[in-house]
C-alpha cells in the first residue's frame, strides 16, 4: 500500500482460519456503518472469520456477552445508515476504565483482562474505528502485542496523518443546511444569530460551513477572538441596511487571553466543553443592543445519513485496513492521501492534532469577502 511504513514485528495468522474483530469507539458519525460494510466484505472475500466487538473497546472486557459474528446478513442495507450497528462509547478505555469503589468512581487499567479477551475470542487481529481518543487506546493495546489497525473517523477533522476523516463532510452539509434555514429567521425579526457547532480543538467544521453558509462572523480554536471586532462586524451590518446577522463559533473558540468554557468532567470521560455560542449571543446583545440568539447544534451534527462523500471515504477505508491486516502491518492507520489511500503509524497519527492552519485559502478567502475571525 502506498505510504506504508514501520511494518509491524506481528505476523499474519497461521493456516488456521483468521479471526477478525471490528469495533467503533468515541462518538458516533455519518459512515461507520459505510466502514464496517467495507471491512466485513473484504474480509469475508479475504477468508477471514469476522467478529464485531459491541461496544468498542469495552466490549472486549465480556467477550461472551459482546463479541459476535458477522456475516453477509448482518451487513445488508446499511452503508446508508447513520450512527453504527455495533454501538460505541466515549467512556469505555480499558487502561483507565471507571469502577465504582464505595461511593467514588475511579480509574482502573483493565488491559489485560481486555487482552484475554482477545485471547478467549480468538482473535488474531482487531480492526479499530474511531478518533484520536480511540486511536491512542489502539496504540496502548498495540505496544502490548495486539495486532491492530486504525481507521479514522471524527466529525472534527482533526487527525493527523490523514487529509480527511469521514463524518467531516456529513457534518459540515448539516451545518451549513441549519445556517440555510436561519438566515430568513435572523432576516425576519432583525437578529444576529450565533450557531455553535462542534471542534474542540481545531475549527474544520466551523470554517467550512461558515464560509459556504455565508456566514458573517467565523470563530474557531485556532484564532483567539475579541468581541469588539465581532460587535464591530455585526454593527456593519446593521449600518448597511442587511438588518440582521449570522455568527458560527466552533465550541472551543476562545476569547483572547481566555481559557476554554466546560460544563463538566465526569471519571472517565473527556472534559465537556459548551457555552461559547449563548456567551457570544449575550455579548453581542450586551455590548450593541441588537437581539440576539443562540442555536447549539450538538449531536445533530452526528447524525443522518451519510453523504456520498463520507461513504465513499468510509468504504475505501475499511477495504484498505483488511489489506493491511492481510499483509501483516498493524500499528497503522489508513489514511487519505489524495488521490491515494496510505498508511501512517498510529504513533504519528496520534502525536498532534490537525488544526485549521493559520494560512489556510479557505481563511484567506473568506477574510477577502470580509468575513471577520474575530481577531481584527
Amino acid at each position: 500500500m502506498p505510504g506504508t511504513k514501520n511494518k509491524s514485528r506481528s505476523k499474519p495468522a497461521g493456516k488456521h482460519t483468521k479471526r477478525l474483530g471490528i469495533l467503533t469507539g468515541g462518538g458516533d458519525c455519518p459512515g461507520l456503518n459505510a466502514a464496517i460494510r467495507a471491512t466485513v466484505k473484504t474480509a469475508l472475500n479475504s477468508g477471514w472469520r469476522v467478529y464485531g466487538i459491541k461496544g468498542g473497546f469495552a466490549g472486549l472486557l465480556d467477550p461472551k456477552k459482546h463479541i459476535i459474528s458477522l456475516g453477509p446478513d448482518d451487513i445488508k442495507g446499511i452503508i446508508h445508515i447513520g450512527g453504527t450497528i455495533l454501538g460505541t462509547t466515549n467512556r469505555g478505555n480499558p487502561f483507565a476504565f471507571p469502577v465504582k469503589v464505595g461511593d467514588e468512581w475511579v480509574e482502573k487499567d483493565l488491559s489485560e483482562k481486555a487482552l484475554a479477551g482477545v485471547k478467549e475470542a480468538g482473535l488474531d487481529a482487531v480492526i479499530a474505528i474511531g478518533g484520536d481518543g480511540s486511536l491512542r487506546i489502539a496504540k496502548q493495546f498495540y505496544d502490548k502485542g495486539l495486532p491492530i489497525v486504525g481507521i479514522p473517523k471524527t466529525i472534527d477533522n482533526d487527525l493527523y496523518g490523514t487529509h480527511i476523516t469521514f463524518g467531516f463532510d456529513t457534518a459540515v452539509s448539516t451545518a451549513t443546511d441549519a445556517i440555510d434555514k436561519l438566515h430568513s429567521t435572523a432576516e425576519s425579526h432583525q437578529r444576529v444569530m450565533v450557531v455553535e457547532v462542534m471542534g474542540r480543538y481545531a475549527g474544520w467544521i466551523a470554517l467550512n460551513a461558515g464560509v459556504a453558509g455565508g456566514a458573517d462572523v467565523i470563530l474557531i480554536p485556532e484564532i483567539p477572538f475579541e468581541m469588539k471586532y465581532v460587535v464591530r462586524k455585526t454593527d456593519e451590518r446593521y449600518k448597511t441596511g442587511s438588518n440582521f446577522a449570522i455568527i458560527i463559533t466552533a465550541e472551543g473558540a476562545t476569547p483572547k487571553g481566555e481559557e476554554q468554557r466546560t460544563v463538566f468532567k465526569k471519571v472517565g470521560q473527556e472534559v465537556k466543553l459548551g457555552g461559547i455560542g449563548d456567551y457570544v449571543a449575550g455579548e453581542v446583545e450586551r455590548l450593541s443592543g441588537h437581539e440576539s440568539r443562540s442555536l447549539v447544534l450538538g449531536h445533530l451534527q452526528r447524525g443522518g445519513q451519510p453523504t456520498t462523500s463520507d461513504r465513499l471515504l468510509a468504504t475505501r477505508f475499511g477495504s484498505a485496513a483488511v489489506r493491511l491486516a492481510n499483509e501483516g502491518f498493524f500499528g497503522q492507520m489508513v489514511a487519505l492521501d489524495p488521490p491515494h489511500i496510505k498508511s501512517v503509524p498510529l504513533e504519528d497519527a496520534i502525536s498532534r492534532t490537525r488544526s485549521v492552519p493559520l494560512t489556510s485559502d479557505i481563511i484567506r478567502a473568506a477574510r477577502d469577502m470580509g468575513i471577520s475571525f474575530g481577531d481584527e
